[in-house]
């Protein structure tokens, strides 16, 4: 992509690496540049600096957080989960299915869709805030209440709940994908994180007496998981283009002065002890009236290396040390970051280097695919006996698709025949197939399939159905609108609307094929052809049901 006269976002563009690739953008002349920070004083202060350094370039600023809904992103989550009522929105928002109005209601996705970037830069360390919020200490705390015989609140049920790092992460991902998509943006890139500095197991720095911490892990664990997320993205043909960078070695720095020393925003008061405590029996890890305020707050020199925290000289130069972390400059990303915009292969875009070390589909299984499938066939013909679907491959949709396909190929005996059939005919021939043939009913609705009769009304079905799943009730109340979504999702639809709608698909599939053999004849460029459909003369219902996976549902493998 040209940057030239682009609109780039800077998701956390205050921060260290934030800073320095809002500086890099600006050298590529875009249109404008939005900078977005936790909180608002932050990014207008970048907003002020850039201004004065760049008074060519256009910046906006957005602020809050962008893992929650748009009214909660300027309120500390400590607070939103001290309220039930807030609470209670978080955990819904992260554990419920993805609805329109958590999409609308999200932050980021607002975000997105209010601003249209060509290009998203995501610079915010997102594995930290995810798998910071601690499950550990919530888990103890509800094992600590189970001892005790103490009775578990909601409270604490939830906030162990709202703290499952994975269940924020793919929600974080769908709001992304979904944001991005809809935003018409071009490229998005995230810099990322492996959680411990490039180091490995024996990583010496850590937040407790284990090493390394299952905290830690879990960041590094979070920001793996994210990863493969990104590469998926990256396979999804309507996303935009997606890169990752991935350092590993200490990122610094942005400053470097004498003041204050601050901890999560608050200066470290000094305090003393003239009194020794005996420890020879007990240890108390919280004392009251030990300690006696001095009065000053802790100064020294330091060097602020942005997200990781501040440090003191002696820190500094431990972690950066040769055979440490080591270090590396946000200015070096932020390159890396443009060229990898720009279309240069830096190789240090870790999506395509997984996608350059997975192995794909090969050529010896294309060959004993097409064995396999002798044999299976050879056999559903010795045996008299159907293979079509057991619903362990999932969805339920698929199976639906299948067994549909396979009741139109047994009334209507081809796709050509059932393109010239009347629909009323076929639904009425499909409805008395199902209730005369015991042994195909009975092998459809015993792996969790309804069938829905032509009256809309009537279902087929054992005692439990895959669709709709079961979410905690046991009860739910239909509609046609409902009738129609469960239906699509996983019923074998046996209603003239659907019988219709099959009919659409064998006719679109019949004429686009002809109209490609038209133009290109017999050359390689297309693989659905006449033959491909074996000219019409049959239904073959896995091809059918891949096509509308890959065509109407949009589901096509985009690399192999």
């Amino acid at each position: 992509m040209d940057i030239k006269n682009k609109s780039v976002l800077v998701l956390g563009g205050w921060g260290l690496v934030g800073s320095a690739v809002v500086r890099r953008i600006a050298a590529e002349s875009p249109k404008r540049i939005i900078i977005t920070s936790l909180v608002k004083e932050e990014a207008n202060e970048a907003a002020a600096m850039f201004r004065k350094e760049y008074p060519g370039i256009k910046f906006e600023t957005w602020w809050g957080n962008i893992f929650v809904r748009a009214k909660y992103k300027d309120t500390d989550r400590a607070l939103l989960l001290a309220s039930d009522k807030s609470r209670r929105v978080i955990l819904h928002d992260i554990i419920d299915d993805l609805s329109d109005d958590i999409l609308q209601e999200s932050a980021l996705y607002t975000l997105f869709t209010t601003t249209t970037p060509d290009c998203v830069i995501d610079c915010i360390n997102t594995a930290t805030a995810i798998a910071y919020q601690d499950i550990y200490s919530s888990a103890r705390t509800i094992l600590s209440d189970l001892d005790a015989n103490r009775a578990l609140t909601r409270e604490t049920i939830e906030r162990l709940l709202a703290s499952l790092y994975i269940p924020q992460l793919i929600r974080h991902m769908q709001l992304l994908y979904q944001g991005l998509h809809d935003a018409g943006t071009g490229v998005y890139i995230k810099i990322g994180t492996s959680g411990t500095g490039g180091m490995g197991l024996n990583i010496p720095y850590t937040h407790s007496e284990e090493r390394p911490s299952r905290v830690l892990l879990s960041k590094t664990s979070v920001a793996g998981a994210h990863s493969l997320l990104l590469f998926l993205m990256g396979r999804t043909p309507e996303a935009p283009t997606t890169k990752e960078i991935k350092p590993t070695a200490t990122v610094a720095w942005k400053r470097i002065g004498y003041d204050k020393i601050k901890k999560r925003g608050a200066p470290i008061t000094l305090v003393d002890c003239k009194s020794p405590v005996n420890v020879s029996t007990t240890l108390r890890l919280k004392e009251d009236k030990l300690e006696h305020a001095l009065g000053r707050n802790l100064q020294a020199v330091f060097i602020d290396t942005g997200e990781n925290g501040i440090f003191a000289r002696g820190e500094f130069e431990t972690v950066t040390a040769l055979g440490q972390m080591e270090m590396v400059t946000p200015e070096e990303i932020a390159e890396n970051t443009v060229r990898e915009i720009k279309g240069v292969n830096t190789g240090k875009d870790i999506v395509n280097a997984l996608d350059a070390a997975v192995m794909g589909p090969t050529y010896r299984a294309g060959i004993l695919r097409s064995m396999a499938l002798e044999q299976l066939e050879a056999l559903e013909k010795e045996h008299d006996a159907d293979s079509i679907a057991f619903e362990m491959l999932g969805p339920p949709r698929l199976s639906k698709l299948l067994y549909e396909a396979h009741i139109l190929g047994r009334v209507g005996n081809s796709m050509k025949e059932i393109l010239t059939s009347d629909e009323e005919e076929l639904t009425k021939a499909a409805n008395e197939l199902i209730k005369k043939d015991e042994e195909l009913r009975a092998n459809i609705i015993s792996i969790g399939i309804p069938i829905l009769l032509r009256d809309s009304k009537s279902l087929l079905r054992a005692n439990v159905i895959k669709i709709p799943p079961f979410r905690g009730e046991g009860e739910l109340r239909s509609s046609p609108r409902r009738i129609d979504e469960w239906a699509a999702q996983g019923w074998v639809d046996l209603r003239v609307k659907n019988i219709v709608a099959w009919q659409k698909r064998i006719k679109r599939i019949i004429e686009e094929t002809k109209l490609q053999a038209a133009h290109t004849h017999t050359s390689s460029q297309n693989e659905r052809t006449a033959h491909y459909w074996e000219n019409f003369n049959a239904m073959p219902i896995a091809k059918l049901a891949s096509w509308v996976f890959a065509v109407e549902d949009k589901g096509e493998r985009m690399k192999t």
